[in-house]
């Protein structure tokens, strides 16, 4: 398993969705599945962070000259 701070965050997910895939097919020993569920549960923290530093980096880019969020509707096809 790669280390959190290298992989990126489409990465991340989609070996979660492979992960989530292989253990709903129940198919799988028990040791295997335990694997394959910290497995996933170390990704869904990867995720969550990648997340949650996008929306840090959104914010800072969204204050305004007072240093207040300005929240602007986000209307389709705005740039």
């Amino acid at each position: 398993m790669a280390d959190e701070t290298e992989i990126k965050f489409e990465e991340a997910l989609t070996r979660l969705e492979a992960v989530v895939n292989r253990l709903e097919s129940g198919e799988l020993p028990l040791e295997e599945s335990l694997r394959l569920f910290e497995e996933g549960v170390h990704l869904t923290k990867v995720c969550t962070h990648r997340l949650e530093e996008a929306e840090r980096r959104i914010t800072i880019l969204l204050k305004n000259e007072r240093g207040e969020i300005a929240e602007t509707p986000f209307e389709e096809g705005q740039e």
